[in-house]
């Protein structure tokens, strides 16, 4: 099975304690092969009160956390039974296990936090094989040539009517082959 992103819903407020109680579960039942990134999505604000600007972070989401994890039988019960969570979001309830969000979903939610769906170095280096997922090199197969991380943004060397093109790509247009 393939690790995929999942929404929790938790009482709001709690979000923080509950991704640190997910993460301790996950560590002492050995389970970072299948319950692998949670994220609170926030954002910085800049607020200005009474002429001063202050930065405040604000949850994107109130209520609700990310899980990056492999939907199996134990990681959905580890979830699921972590003191402060409510649910998963994309599940009818009834034991039917959760929809995962699409690429396209995680990608606009974590690019608006500066973050990546694919980890760089652990996930994708260059050489790797890719997928182009969107615009218009989609279902097109590549090799990574390089990364640009603070722009987010790489090179694929593409197939283009048997002669090989090197393409600039943004990471969310792109997941491994």
């Amino acid at each position: 099975m393939e690790k995929e992103w999942y929404v929790v819903n938790t009482y709001s407020g709690h979000e923080n304690k509950v991704k640190e109680k997910l993460e301790m579960r996950a560590s002492s039942m050995g389970m970072e092969d299948y319950i692998y990134r949670v994220i609170v999505p926030e954002q910085k604000e800049i607020e200005v009160k009474d002429g001063v600007q202050k930065e405040k972070i604000k949850k994107m989401f109130p209520g609700y956390i990310l899980v990056e994890m492999v939907m199996n039988d134990e990681a959905w019960f580890i979830v699921r039974n972590t003191p402060g969570v409510t649910g998963f979001i994309g599940s009818s309830g009834k034991g039917a296990k959760p929809f995962p969000l699409t690429t396209q979903e995680v990608d606009k939610i974590l690019g608006s936090m500066g973050m990546s769906r694919l980890e760089i170095g652990n996930t994708l280096n260059v050489d790797d094989m890719v997928k182009v997922v969107g615009g218009p090199f989609a279902n097109m197969f590549g090799k990574v040539k390089t990364i640009d991380m603070e722009n987010q943004k790489l090179e694929v060397a593409l197939d283009l009517f048997g002669q090989e093109t090197i393409v600039e790509l943004a990471l969310t247009e792109i997941e491994k082959a």
